[in-house]
């Protein structure tokens, strides 16, 4: 149970009450499910996995800050995922115009900021506002190191596991089952099989049978944080074709990772990946799928590319994805304040080998179980 005062939350509180005043806006609506899991220190108001909003709002003002939602999640919410800092304001799942009329009340005609601003006097939130949600505190990395874990042991879990014979399908399947087993939403998991894999660099599950090879991606979510990674599993030796492209992708990687430090821009990482990808011949790979960016309480909160130039900060988190046609890498990095990556979903039991001074992940290869049929 998170029903309790929360420091945490009292420090965003007071950061978003700084902010309500600097722009003399009344108050603050958050809808997101990004936003709810930032400002309630790890809380839930999804139900639909998939949608982007939930079932409850927030509202902050410069006095006090509630919880908006209906008679059906009010209980739940109050005794599971809400701290104490936010009172409830309840409303009748049948009368939506309840819930609007109380906001009307609160803030009058006066601008209000939100993260999905959809009336005329809503704004968007402002840049600080935005930067802060992206740099973690103490207590969210203590969550954020526990997401990664899981989601990269539930990865070897299942990659270990698998057989050439399963459908995509039940890969994906598998996936999802590890990931819900540890308390994790399973807000992603792709997988391409042995004949899609070069095809496709975003390869929704399909009912074909992976084969010889076979990519796994997690996008898993926990106390709203994203841990992002990709694994490759391999029934057979991999083959010197296949080992020269991951080869390649995690040295193309090591270059974003060496240049990702506090001060520095998106963009600038972004040129670094576009430079990598040329100077191993493969000019035209940079605009054949993104590059990843920042993550945290999105999957990716910005997408690197020549036009963002948001800084790099401490206690940021980071996942690039660089990839080639059958290869592809990726993790989440935490960066620190001396500019050394963390990383957050890192699994000793995975086979790895040392890239620029860090251990990456290589295809894990299950050679001893090759079926006479592969």
């Amino acid at each position: 149970m998170i029903n309790s005062f929360n420091k945490e939350v009292d420090i965003k509180l007071e950061f978003i009450r700084k902010a309500l005043n600097e722009t003399g806006a009344i108050a603050l609506r958050l809808r997101g499910t990004d936003w709810f899991a930032w400002a309630t220190a790890g809380g839930s108001h999804t139900v639909l996995l998939t949608a982007e909003t939930g079932v409850a709002e927030i509202l902050i003002t410069a006095e006090n800050a509630w919880v908006l939602t209906d008679e059906i999640e009010a209980q739940r919410l109050q005794d599971e995922e809400v701290p104490a800092n936010f009172q409830m304001h309840i409303y009748p799942w049948a009368d939506v115009a309840q819930r609007e009329a109380f906001v009307k009340e609160i803030t009058g005609d006066g601008n209000v900021m939100s993260d999905r601003p959809i009336y005329p006097k809503e704004t968007p939130i402002i840049a600080s506002l935005q930067s802060r949600k992206q740099t973690m505190m103490s207590s969210e990395l203590e969550r954020y190191r526990r997401v990664g874990r899981l989601a990269s042991e539930a990865m070897t879990e299942v990659l270990s596991a698998a057989k050439p014979t399963w459908t995509e399908y039940q890969l994906a399947g598998a996936g999802a089952e590890a990931l819900w087993a540890r308390g994790l939403h399973p807000a992603l998991t792709l997988v391409a099989g042995e004949r899609r894999l070069p095809m496709y660099r975003h390869a929704t599950a399909t009912a074909e049978q992976i084969g010889r090879q076979a990519m796994l991606v997690f996008c898993a979510r926990g106390w709203g944080l994203y841990a992002n990674l990709t694994r490759f599993v391999c029934f057979d030796f991999l083959g010197e074709k296949y080992s020269e492209l991951h080869r390649q992708v995690r040295e193309i990687e090591a270059v974003a990772l060496n240049f990702c430090r506090p001060g520095v821009t998106l963009n600038a990482v972004y040129d670094t990946l576009k430079t990598a990808y040329e100077e191993h011949g493969y000019p035209q790979a940079i605009a054949e799928h993104h590059q990843g960016g920042t993550t945290g309480y999105l999957a990716r909160e910005i997408v690197a590319n020549p036009a963002t130039s948001d800084i790099l900060a401490e206690n940021m988190a980071v996942a690039w994805n660089p990839s080639l046609s059958g290869a592809k890498i990726e993790d989440t990095f935490l960066i620190h304040s001396d500019g050394t990556l963390e990383n957050l979903t890192f699994d000793p039991n995975w086979p790895s080998v040392e890239v620029a001074g860090r251990l990456r992940p290589v295809p894990l290869e299950i050679w001893h179980d090759r079926p006479s049929s592969i």
